[in-house]
């Protein structure tokens, strides 16, 4: 039996590509993939940075085949984040907003890359979302973290990635557990900012931290400090995000 979502004819504005819908959805987990921090354009039809997404969701979708969990990509209508227009997170919020309508309220967990972690961290306080996993995140100076206060966020980065900081990724951990998140930093060996060079890993890691987020209940009380990881690196560049 298929679902209103995975049933339904998806328009051009669309803002979700649902991959895998059951019948009844208990819980959700939307992707989001990498960009550019400029870009008006719509992302192009053979997009690169979305298929990087799709081996994690194969993953995902194997491993969480039998808890009817709805997974689904995030569509961009711009490519870039563009300054203050944070298009990428409006889209991300846009997404959020889709699913509540037609699969009701159920937890969500995001996961997003480079350009699409910042978007998933910026949309991570609408009230259905349990957490984040935040792969090569592009976390500038600055990013806000108030609205962290109470969700669970994991941030994985290769301290070689030349396109963004892992020591902003770093700062960005410390100042969200300070702000009343429970967040972790998690150095990854290999992989760069593409995590094609041990990309095995970076779908293990990321599949087992969004399947413990779906099982355990939302935190309250105090947050877990949590180590930041690493050393502290030079800032990187953010212009392929």
């Amino acid at each position: 039996m298929s679902s209103p979502v995975q049933g339904a004819r998806r328009s051009e504005g669309d803002p979700l590509d649902v991959l895998n819908a059951p019948a009844v959805p208990a819980a959700a987990v939307l992707l989001l993939h990498g960009g550019r921090s400029e870009g008006l354009e719509p992302p192009p039809p053979v997009n690169l940075p979305a298929l990087r997404m799709r081996p994690f969701a194969a993953r995902l979708r194997r491993t969480l085949a039998d808890r009817d969990v709805l997974v689904a990509l995030v569509r961009y209508r711009h490519r870039g984040w563009n300054g203050p227009r944070a298009d990428a997170a409006r889209d991300a919020e846009a997404a959020l907003a889709a699913l509540a309508r037609t699969a009701g309220d159920v937890p969500v967990v995001l996961v997003g890359h480079s350009m699409g972690a910042r978007a998933a961290l910026r949309a991570a306080g609408h009230p259905a979302v349990r957490g984040v996993v935040g792969l090569a995140p592009w976390c500038p100076p600055g990013e806000p973290v108030g609205h962290l206060a109470g969700r669970r966020i994991h941030l994985l980065h290769d301290e070689a990635d030349r396109v963004t900081s892992a020591s902003a990724t770093w700062d960005l951990v410390r100042r969200a557990n300070a702000a009343g998140a429970h967040a972790e930093g998690i150095v990854m060996g290999r992989g760069g900012h593409a995590m094609l060079l041990g990309a095995a890993d970076w779908h293990r890691r990321t599949t087992e931290l969004v399947a413990a987020l779906l099982v355990t209940p939302p935190p309250d009380g105090e947050p877990v400090e949590g180590e930041a990881g690493g050393r502290e690196a030079g800032e990187g560049e953010a212009g392929t995000v």
